[in-house]
């Protein structure tokens, strides 16, 4: 009886210790941005524009449609420091992207460091 007991404590502390709590990612940037806005000012005959779409495992999903067709997908990661957001496209030859997100009466945008419009969010 004794041994019952002491199986049955060790199993409910080794089901208390090992069960943590997963840590919930409330940043900004989670959810989807794109270009469509920025491609369509720029009017070219060849309409290409892009899609992140952020997740909070500090994951996404990178999306190229030419003339609305998907041309391009691939997953990314993306690490935040400081206000300034890193994504990376591990096994492709995509550059790594460096942005901050500034927020107008418009709506949250994702601009590069140096400046430049990424994307908006949708």
């Amino acid at each position: 009886m004794k041994n019952t007991i002491s199986f049955f404590a060790l199993v409910v502390v080794l089901l208390l210790t090992s069960c943590s709590q997963i840590e919930e990612n409330n940043d900004p940037i989670i959810g989807i941005w794109n270009d469509k806005t920025i491609s369509n000012a720029n009017k070219s005959n060849e309409n290409v524009t892009h899609e992140w779409t952020f997740n909070d495992a500090y994951l996404g999903r990178y999306q190229q449609y030419n003339n609305n067709v998907l041309d391009y997908k691939t997953d990314f990661r993306w690490t935040e420091d400081n206000g300034v957001y890193t994504i990376t496209y591990p096994g492709t030859d995509l550059p790594e992207n460096k942005v901050s997100m500034v927020g107008t009466l418009d709506g949250d945008m994702l601009e590069y460091t140096d400046g430049n419009l990424l994307a908006i969010r949708e």
